[in-house]
């Protein structure tokens, strides 16, 4: 029950971040969407350790664990856009398919990166 608990505290946590966020980029009339400035936010939050992971952990694996239902809604979304699909179905595939590739490869490239960079001053 301790741990239901703690993880529904953090979840808590993680929607009044979001909502924060959203709030400060439209009081700043800032240019990006209130969950990168969300995820900034809370980056900066851990760094300066003013909040700890360990006091986060358990809501955030929650979330990665159920982020498949996050996307049910959009999925089944699509089912209004019929002649979208029969008549743009081939690109909006490819583009997905190409976008994720471009994704997968920076994503191992900067990892790539991090990790040498990591092993050059630890040695």
């Amino acid at each position: 029950m301790k741990n239901l608990t703690l993880t529904i505290l953090q979840v808590l946590f993680f929607l009044g971040i979001a909502k924060l966020s959203d709030a400060c980029v439209a009081w700043l009339h800032l240019p990006v969407p209130g969950s990168v400035f969300g995820i900034f936010l809370l980056y900066i939050l851990l760094k300066s350790r003013i909040i700890r992971l360990n006091w986060i952990a358990a809501g955030s694996k929650w979330l990665l664990a159920e982020m498949l239902l996050f996307f049910v809604p959009a999925a089944v979304g699509i089912v209004n856009y019929k002649t979208l699909i029969v008549h743009s179905g081939l690109g909006i595939v490819l583009t997905i398919a190409v976008s994720s590739l471009i994704v997968m490869a920076c994503t191992g490239l900067v990892g790539e990166w991090v990790s040498r960079r990591n092993g050059r001053q630890a040695g």
